[in-house]
């Protein structure tokens, strides 16, 4: 299930909002701070054919 990712589609256009100020932690390599993911590819909602894989993530300070 997708992370801080909400999918809503108006006629033909799919909106994807994401909240920037949420974190979802440091990603496996410990390289990046997660602030949205959809873990791997998913379908979009109301629509099995078309799919999504999305991430937005910002380096780790060091």
């Amino acid at each position: 299930m997708a992370k801080n990712c909400e999918f809503k589609i108006t006629g033909t256009i799919l909106t994807i909002t994401i909240d920037l100020s949420k974190k979802q932690g440091v990603s496996a390599s410990g390289k990046s701070e997660v602030i949205a993911t959809t873990e791997g590819n998913i379908s979009i909602p109301g629509n099995e054919a078309i799919k999504c894989g999305l991430n937005i993530y910002t380096p780790v300070k060091k």
